[in-house]
This record gives structure tokens, C-alpha cells and sequence, in this order.
């Protein structure tokens, strides 16, 4: 039953609205799923009889994102909820769109497209469940199963063989037999896919709870053969056979694959996976500092270069690396130790420096005193006073050839 502190409990109006409108409404899919298992819910999607044109004249507020395909967002009281007319599927020439959709009327009819039993659910605003595929079952018993012919399924799109291996690392489910053999004889296919749509995916699949078992059927089914960069390094995927631990970054991953395998240059996974410059930022800071930690360990020019947002996703790679043991807390203790955060916080400049040699002209050698500087400030051996760095200036002059 949903009570008023179930989180379906703001959606409820927007069914209760198409009711009121003579139409039939239900929470379909992930929601319903994740209701079930007690996780956290994410987007709560409805599924209804009505057509988009009269969605659109029942909510005054309506997003026609996907009208083609007969999903339009409805905001209701501060929310964004899709909102989808019943439908079948016609034939996928993109395996990934359907050429054509035909809206029906029947929520089982509208559930027969859907990729995994588990998903395959329907829950009306009193909490009633409408299973035609025995999705609870295959929850109960931790089963990932397609709806109907698997074949047809993956025919149709082919991330929803990557989408099976995602869930085995969220939920730990096991992949039913038929439903494992048919991404076994069909792996070919994700060769196709767009690398945005596979990242996305996989993304969610290193953060997954049961990593482990997720990776044990990315190997099992050979599919990661057909991903970015494993397709031309096989080699690397062995690197990932014994990940225990859930990543929080795609910038781990590449970070974890690139430390380990250097020969394969950063530029090549973030081109191939098509990763973001905040990814391939996050992936360089990484890479860098496990390199410094692994060759010098722990010390004020290590903490001094590690940005305080990825101290958790270092620590997490430390840990799987099985590099020398260090704590949150002994890098943070040793930041407060520093005498600045940044080179901006030096007692002294280049205009500075140029006040102290006055026959030199402007050249590298201004950013390369400035540099020595700001590292013996950062290790302690220079106090960032301004009268003491002029002295050790003038002791240590430019070299100039």
C-alpha cells in the first residue's frame, strides 16, 4: 500500500490526473524493481493509455522529449516525471530505435517490449503489482532474464546485453542460462553500438556493489573483446579479472588500466571511450599521483598536488593496487601542514624577481626559479616569508648560460 511517505507518493497526482481523464496509469520499470529489492529509487517513470497529445492537454506543464516515440516529460510539483503511452515496438533497423511505434491500450502489451522480466513490472498508485512475466520471481531468486526470445531482444538493441551485465554488478543476480548463451553467441553485435550509450552503461557497471560478478561475465561472455581499447589489448581486461572493489569515476577505471599498462597512451582510452575533458582531467590527476605515491610514498608535494575531490577515488585505487597502505586522514593531517595551497600564495612574484636582477631580461628562467622556489616552500625547507626568499634568491641566482 502507498502510504504517505512512500516515494511514489508525489507521482501519485499525475496518475490520479490521467484517472480522472478516463485513462489508465501505472509506475512501470527500474522504480518498481528497485521498490521491490528496498533501494534507494532513482526516476519514477508512468506508463498510461493516454496518447501524448492528450497528455499534453491534461498537464499544463509538459516536456515533448521523446513525442516520436510517444514519451513526454511532466513536471509536478517541482518533479520531472517521463510520462509514456502504452506502445509496441516495430522493427529496429538501428538496433537501437524502433522504426516505428503503435500505441495500444493494454499495459501486458506494453511490457512484452521491455528487455528483462525484473523490468518487465507495472505498480498502480495503491501498490498493486501487475507481473505477466514473472519478474517477482526472478527477483526473489536473483535472476536476470529477458522478456520472451532472447534473441529478439538483443536483436532489437544490443546494449541490453551490456545492460545484463550492469545489473549483475549492481544487484549481484545471477544471468539465466539461455539468456547467458544468447549474449555469448552474440557479442558481435555491441561492436555496433554507439560508445557513448556503452560508457554510460559501464559506467554504472564498475560502480556496481557485486563488481566482481559483473566482471566475471564481461570475461565469461567475451564481450569485453568488443569494447574500446580491450577489442586492440585483450591483455589489459586480465588486469580487471580480480577488481573487488566498486569504482565512483569512469576517471578511475582509465586511471587503474592506464597506471598498469603505460604503453597504452591516456590519449588512446579517453579517444576510444569518448570521455569528457573532466574525465580525462580527473584520469591525468590520478594517474599522476599513483605514480608519485608508488615512487616516493607520502609527502608534503604528493598532498600539495592531490586535489582534496579525488583523495577518495586515490585512496580507492591504493587499496586495489595494494600499494603501501596510507589513510585519509594522514593525507589530509599532512595538507594542514602546508605553508600554501598554491603557487598564488608564494610571499613572492616574478615582477619580484625581476626587481632583484634587473639586467636580466624576462625568459624560462623566471618560471623555473619560481618553481624551485614553490617546492622548497611546499617540502619546508624554505619558509614562505618574503625578506627569507629574497636571501635564498640571491644565494641561489639564475643559471644563466
Amino acid at each position: 500500500m502507498i502510504t504517505l511517505k512512500h516515494p511514489f507518493q508525489k507521482a501519485i497526482g499525475i496518475i490520479e490526473q490521467l484517472h480522472q481523464q478516463g485513462h489508465e496509469a501505472f509506475f512501470v520499470g527500474g522504480c518498481v524493481r528497485d521498490w521491490l529489492l528496498k533501494r534507494a529509487i532513482g526516476d519514477i517513470d508512468i506508463a498510461t493509455s493516454a496518447s501524448p497529445e492528450d497528455v499534453q492537454r491534461i498537464f499544463s506543464k509538459v516536456i515533448p522529449v521523446g513525442i516520436e516515440h510517444g514519451t513526454v516529460i511532466v513536471r509536478h510539483e517541482g518533479e520531472s516525471y517521463e510520462v509514456t503511452t502504452f506502445r509496441v515496438d516495430g522493427q529496429y533497423s538501428d538496433q537501437r530505435h524502433p522504426d516505428s511505434v503503435t500505441f495500444v491500450k493494454s499495459i501486458v502489451e506494453d511490457l512484452k517490449r521491455r528487455d528483462f522480466t525484473m523490468n518487465a513490472l507495472a505498480m498502480d498508485h495503491h501498490g498493486l503489482i501487475i507481473d505477466p512475466f514473472n519478474g517477482q520471481s526472478d527477483i526473489k531468486t536473483n535472476l536476470i532474464r529477458t522478456v520472451g526470445d532472447s534473441r529478439k531482444r538483443f536483436s532489437e538493441d544490443a546494449l541490453r546485453m551490456i545492460r545484463g551485465l550492469r545489473f549483475s554488478a549492481q544487484l549481484g543476480f545471477t544471468i539465466e542460462q539461455t539468456t547467458l548463451e544468447c549474449m555469448i553467441e552474440m557479442k558481435r553485435e555491441v561492436a555496433h553500438l554507439a560508445v557513448e550509450r556503452i560508457r554510460t552503461e559501464m559506467e554504472k557497471f564498475l560502480s556496481g556493489a557485486f563488481i566482481q560478478t559483473g566482471v566475471s561475465y564481461l570475461d565469461q561472455t567475451g564481450i569485453y573483446k568488443h569494447l574500446p581499447v580491450f577489442k586492440d589489448h585483450p591483455g589489459v581486461f586480465k588486469l580487471m579479472m580480480d577488481l573487488k572493489t566498486p569504482l565512483q569515476s569512469f576517471a578511475q577505471f582509465i586511471a587503474l588500466c592506464h597506471f598498469q599498462r603505460s604503453d597504452i597512451p591516456m590519449n588512446t582510452w579517453i579517444r576510444e571511450w569518448k570521455a569528457s575533458n573532466k574525465t580525462k582531467h580527473e584520469a591525468m590527476a590520478l594517474t599522476h599521483a599513483l605514480t608519485y605515491y608508488h615512487m616516493h610514498g607520502l609527502d608534503q608535494w604528493f598532498v600539495y598536488h592531490l586535489n582534496d575531490k579525488h583523495i577518495e577515488h586515490f585512496m580507492t585505487l591504493v587499496h586495489i593496487l595494494k600499494l603501501n597502505d596510507v589513510t585519509v586522514q594522514e593525507i589530509r593531517q599532512l595538507k594542514q601542514t602546508l605553508q600554501i595551497t598554491s603557487k598564488h600564495d608564494l610571499a613572492i612574484n616574478g615582477h619580484d624577481l625581476q626587481q632583484l636582477f634587473p639586467e636580466l631580461k624576462p625568459g624560462p628562467w623566471l618560471k623555473e626559479m619560481l618553481a624551485s622556489i614553490e617546492k622548497n616552500v611546499v617540502m619546508g625547507t624554505l619558509m614562505n616569508h618574503k625578506n627569507e626568499l629574497k636571501e635564498w634568491i640571491i644565494c641561489h641566482p639564475p643559471d644563466i648560460d
